[in-house]
């Protein structure tokens, strides 16, 4: 493993190994005016949501690596603390893109890159109609974490009011994350698609407390042929399965028990099953 000390790297290389490494990350795409009503707009991917109650989300328009010069984002939301943080999804990913590039200050980006501007409810700044989900939000603070080129300006932003488009809703009225198909960013010019095989789901412990990893038999923790995620499974399983469950499990399976039949039941959730295989073979 290569071990380096971020202060013995040049910026530029920092800033690529910082991003290479850390994603996919989520995307702002910003939406401010200055004093003068003029409108911005520009993506950001060092961005999430850090709070439901109050509604925070924080982006950071960063200095210019070469430059050291500010984003008209920052300069605009330290005139008018409002912005509207639209959310970007594959069909618009290249527009927005355009609109990333350094336009003079006061240029519409809007207008560049061919997006509709929709007037938000509680903030001056406009929304991006071919968004499925704006954010009105306002500034509540602008965290300068430095002067140098690099540096991050946190804007911390509490949500006003949320837009969402009705295609994006599945049937309970929740957003359906195959039919909202985002995009975020990776290192390089490289970008990621949630869509299709990429999504994947896993329950969360919320209410539940597996056995751990450190529960399951020495034999079955030294298989090799196990993975990280396969012990992850197991170690969910709320208790260790008795004589009669696993019994009952191997009744309903081929009579050839092998390791890859384990990795195929931990594939379609069956745990138990799985578990019973491996300490019948094992």
């Amino acid at each position: 493993m290569v071990s380096l000390d971020p202060k013995e790297l040049t910026i530029p290389l920092l800033h690529q190994y910082l991003l290479g490494s850390i994603g996919p990350r989520p995307i702002a795409f910003a939406s401010t005016i200055d004093k003068d009503g003029n409108r911005n707009l520009a993506p950001f991917s060092f961005f999430n949501v850090f709070s439901a109650n109050p509604p925070i989300l924080i982006f950071s328009p960063a200095r210019s690596g070469r430059t050291n010069t500010t984003k008209d984002t920052h300069n605009n939301v330290k005139e008018v603390a409002e912005v509207v943080i639209n959310v970007v999804t594959y069909d618009m990913v290249h527009q927005m893109s355009l609109a990333s590039s350094p336009f003079e200050a006061g240029v519409d980006e809007f207008e560049k890159a061919g997006f509709t501007p929709v007037a938000s409810d509680t903030i001056r700044p406009f929304r991006v109609k071919e968004s499925p989900v704006q954010m009105e939000c306002k500034v509540l603070e602008v965290k300068e974490l430095g002067q140098n080129g690099g540096a991050g300006n946190l804007v911390i932003c509490e949500v006003l009011k949320i837009h969402i488009s009705e295609s994006v809703l599945d049937e309970k009225g929740m957003i359906d994350q195959e039919k909202i198909d985002l995009v975020s960013r990776m290192g390089g010019n490289w970008y990621c698609r949630a869509n299709g095989e990429s999504l994947f789901e896993v329950d969360k412990p919320l209410t539940t407390i597996g056995i751990g990893v450190d529960a399951l038999p020495a034999k079955i923790k030294m298989c090799k042929e196990l993975t990280g995620n396969d012990f992850g499974i197991l170690g969910n399983l709320q208790s260790v399965p008795n004589n009669e469950e696993m019994i009952n499990e191997l009744l309903k399976l081929p009579i050839n028990l092998s390791i890859p039949l384990a990795k195929q039941l931990l594939i379609a959730n069956k745990p138990i099953a799985a578990y019973a295989v491996l300490h019948k073979i094992l």
